[in-house]
């Protein structure tokens, strides 16, 4: 019988990197990723190790902030996410070579982003200056001993498997988040890794619906009252040769998002 799967949880970096690890081992959870500030300095990275190593929690990934402007709908976030935006891109590929950096000095195994709303055709300027890009980072991630690992959400499955083979590199992986293919209208999950689950390294047991007009994403919702079908997405993925971590991501704050973590964790225990 093949080991169980690890439930973990997202989690975001403050001011009390204790406080936070702490939070992820209350829940009895083993593992997390960390959403890491485009900004994060070594002291930030040291005082999250020492956090992990005290509570015994795994960091699955730093999944890397980027600076400037992010506006998640669909008018205006091709011009402003990820690295497709030639305006940003410089200062975001550096971003995500200091968050390399910092997760190998923390001993995580990788960084994730979103990359933003590839073009589909590969000819397109835009596309082309983003996998340079993608090229640069990627050799980073190699040097410091980590993995890069792509948000699903703004590309469809073929562009995101395209863009995998076009950057070249062997360090390469694919976070997925179920939720994210269904709100962005980009694809059925299930079906998707049909296409690239061979890459899938990492997961966000996250729910929530399709789009319903052409200007804003579809409704994130709690585990279990969306569109993703876990029940069979785990054991699809588990069938590949998953042997990531199940990590829950509940983008709201407060007693409902404890709440809807613990049911997600019920949830998810016959199925990891």
């Amino acid at each position: 019988m093949s080991e169980k799967l690890k439930v973990g949880v997202m989690t975001h970096l403050g001011e009390n990197p204790d406080e936070l690890i702490k939070k992820v081992a209350d829940f009895g959870l083993e593992t997390c990723q960390v959403q890491w500030p485009p900004h994060g300095t070594p002291e930030m990275a040291d005082k999250l190790k020492a956090a992990a190593d005290a509570h015994g929690v795994t960091i699955s990934t730093l999944w890397a902030g980027l600076p400037g402007p992010a506006v998640w709908n669909f008018t205006e976030g091709p011009i402003t996410i990820g690295l497709v935006p030639p305006e940003y891109r410089a200062m975001r590929v550096d971003a995500l070579v200091s968050a390399a950096a910092m997760a190998g000095r923390i001993g995580v195994q990788s960084i994730t982003t979103h990359v933003g709303f590839l073009p589909d055709w590969p000819g397109d300027i835009l596309y082309k200056g983003t996998i340079i890009a993608l090229q640069t980072v990627a050799r980073a991630c190699v040097a410091h001993g980590v993995e890069f690992w792509f948000e699903t959400g703004q590309e469809t499955p073929i562009t995101l498997l395209r863009t995998i083979q076009d950057i070249g590199t062997d360090n390469l992986g694919i976070n997925l988040d179920p939720a994210n293919l269904l709100m962005y209208g980009k694809a059925n999950p299930i079906d998707a890794l049909d296409v690239f689950g061979r890459y899938v390294r990492g997961t966000h047991c996250k729910d929530g619906e399709y789009p319903t007009d052409g200007t804003d994403l579809g409704v994130e919702k709690p585990m279990g009252e969306g569109r993703v079908n876990f029940p069979v997405l785990i054991p699809k993925l588990k069938a590949l040769g998953y042997e990531g971590h199940l990590t829950i991501e509940r983008e709201i704050s407060g007693p409902q998002q404890a709440a809807d973590i613990q049911r997600a964790v019920d949830i998810l225990e016959p199925l990891r």
